[in-house]
C-alpha cells in the first residue's frame, strides 16, 4: 500500500482545526492513557496502520505494559487487567465508532454514564470522534506508520 499525499500538508487548515480539538483533550481532565487507550481501540477497529503503531508507542512510552497493550482488541476476555473505567470506555469507544450497527443503545449509554461524569463523557466522545475522522484520513490518503519506514 502506498502513500497517497500529506493530508495536513495539503490542507493545514483542516489538520489545525483538528489539532485545536486535540489539545482541548489533552487538557479535559481524562487521564491521558485512559483517553490513548480509546485511540487505539478505535483506530484498531477501523485499521488505520498509522494510528494503530502511533498510539501504541504512545502507550508504551507512558508505561503501559505490554501484557496490557496486545489485549486492547480483546479487553473484554481479559479479566481485570483493565479497570471498571477502562472497560466502561472501551465500551462506549465500541459502540460510537460503530454506530451505524449499534444506534448507540440506551444500555450502553447508561453502562458509560455509571462510570463518566456528563464531562467526561462528552470529552471521551469528542475523542472518539476526532480518532474516527483521524483514522479516515489516514486510511483514505494511506498515512506510512512509523513501524513501516523502518522495514
Amino acid at each position: 500500500m502506498s502513500h497517497r499525499l500529506d493530508y495536513a500538508k495539503v490542507s493545514p487548515e483542516g489538520y489545525k482545526a483538528f489539532g485545536g480539538v486535540y489539545m482541548s483533550l489533552q487538557k479535559c481532565g481524562l487521564p491521558r492513557e485512559l483517553v490513548n487507550l480509546v485511540y487505539l481501540r478505535v483506530s484498531q477497529i477501523n485499521g488505520c496502520a498509522y494510528c494503530i503503531d502511533m498510539h501504541s508507542r504512545d502507550l508504551l512510552t507512558q508505561g503501559l505494559s505490554v501484557d496490557k497493550l496486545v489485549l486492547v482488541p480483546v479487553w473484554r476476555e481479559a479479566g481485570n487487567l483493565f479497570s471498571a473505567r477502562e472497560r466502561a470506555a472501551l465500551a462506549w469507544a465500541e459502540t460510537v465508532t460503530r454506530v451505524a450497527d449499534t444506534g448507540v443503545p440506551d444500555a450502553d449509554y447508561e453502562a458509560a454514564a455509571a462510570e463518566f461524569s456528563d464531562k467526561e463523557l462528552v470529552d471521551l466522545t469528542y475523542a472518539i470522534g476526532l480518532m474516527n475522522a483521524f483514522n479516515r484520513l489516514g486510511v483514505t490518503f494511506r498515512a506510512t506508520p512509523a513501524a513501516a519506514g523502518k522495514a
